[in-house]
């Protein structure tokens, strides 16, 4: 096989996490550029691997068939990655990777509209179909635009922002990350050293455009699912909202915080864990990965294995409300 294009933030990390071995089944349900199937191909892994971008699919052809009938990749949301698993014949797994959020391909391309680096068109479908990122900042009523960048993107100036993007779309359209980029600029100008202004509005369009942390939320009960006991869950996230919500899930299903050892008159014993926490968490990269890619900064990898228990329904996740 040839050299991986892209290597995943805390790519050594996650793979420690999963405890990857020769003839183990794994799900990597965020294919991207193949970095994490490749390193478990590597390691004598089988895998299923799953994206939603048909870019990514397309590009990934190559490394199926490299593989020697090890590998084989879906167009798949990965919160759907039990029908996945049905459809190609897979069962239960011996670990689940997801990296969560836009992949190096989609940002590098102009095309995609995901990233104000370079001009283009407002787009940001992972899969193509679907509202746009111009859809909704042409068409979402002020309060509600300011809503959307405050509760997903958690950028303070929300309102701020809205107003002027507003009053932009009324003088023409908004439909390319450029014009968006600037408009924001404008009305919230931020500090010197500190992130671009326009890069947490961007997150927010971007994640209520593909409903990501819904995905997230549906992919971690379908990974408890299909995980066999010993089987080990990892998940490498990129901004605070993501990592709320994996280290919730994580905590409540190994039952972190709860005392179970006594219960009052009329209350219930809770179902046995469905997880087992170890380790010092989140894991986070090193100064050297953090220079060498600054991406990799706001990287968090937390994981956790799963016990023999049964998987109960998911219980609502709380995210940061205003």
């Amino acid at each position: 096989m040839s050299d991986a294009p892209h290597v995943p933030v805390l790519a050594a990390e996650a793979l420690q996490a999963l405890a990857v071995g020769p003839g183990g089944i794994y799900l990597d349900a965020t294919f991207g550029a193949g970095g994490y199937s490749r390193a478990i191909l590597a390691l004598g892994g089988r895998v299923l691997a799953l994206d939603r971008d048909p870019a990514a699919i397309s590009a990934g052809k190559a490394l199926v068939e490299a593989s020697g009938g090890r590998l084989t990749l879906a167009g798949s949301r990965f919160s759907q990655m039990e029908q996945a698993a049905r459809d190609n014949d897979f069962g239960r797994f011996d670990g689940v990777v997801l990296d969560i959020g836009v992949s190096s391909m989609q940002i590098d391309a102009p095309e995609r509209g995901f990233s104000f680096r370079f001009d283009g068109p407002l787009d940001m479908r992972m899969e193509g179909a679907g509202r746009s990122a111009a859809d909704l900042v042409n068409e979402l009523e002020q309060d509600a635009l300011a809503d959307l960048l405050y509760l997903y993107g958690e950028e303070r100036a929300s309102r701020r922002i809205a107003r002027a993007i507003v009053a932009e779309r009324e003088k023409a359209p908004i439909v390319t990350t450029g014009v968006l980029a600037e408009t924001i600029r404008r009305a919230n100008p931020g500090k010197p050293n500190e992130i671009h202004p326009a890069t947490r509005s961007f997150q927010a369009l971007r994640i209520a455009v593909n409903e990501e942390l819904d995905e997230l939320t549906k992919a971690l009960a379908a990974a408890e699912r299909l995980l066999r006991p010993g089987g080990r869950l990892a998940v490498v996230t990129f901004h605070s909202l993501e990592d709320r919500i994996v280290k919730q899930f994580f905590a409540g299903r190994a039952h972190r915080g709860h005392a179970v050892s006594r219960l009052l008159p009329g209350e219930v014993a809770p179902p046995p864990p469905t997880f087992a926490l170890s380790g010092r968490q989140p894991v986070t990269p090193g100064p050297r990965e953090c220079h060498e890619n600054p991406r990799a900064r706001s990287a968090k990898l937390r994981w956790a294995e799963r016990t023999g228990a049964p998987a109960p329904g998911l219980a609502p996740i709380e995210t940061k409300g205003r």
